[in-house]
């Protein structure tokens, strides 16, 4: 890995770029994110309990 002043310098550019950008959410931006991936966290623990059931029916019974 060759590092240098140039590679350095554009990173930090780069870095600075996305910075600028980038934005604090506002509060119902957040409130969604929040909310898509609270449901997208319960839908996964459903999931994955109906598998353990699953195969605690089908494999010890």
């Amino acid at each position: 890995m060759n590092i240098n002043k140039e590679s350095i310098y554009g990173f930090l550019k780069q870095c600075e770029r996305v910075l600028r950008v980038a934005k604090k959410p506002d509060t119902d931006e957040y409130k969604t994110v929040a909310k898509v991936t609270g449901i997208g966290i319960i839908i996964i623990g459903v999931i994955g309990f109906i598998i353990a059931l699953l195969s605690q029916v089908l494999f010890y019974s």
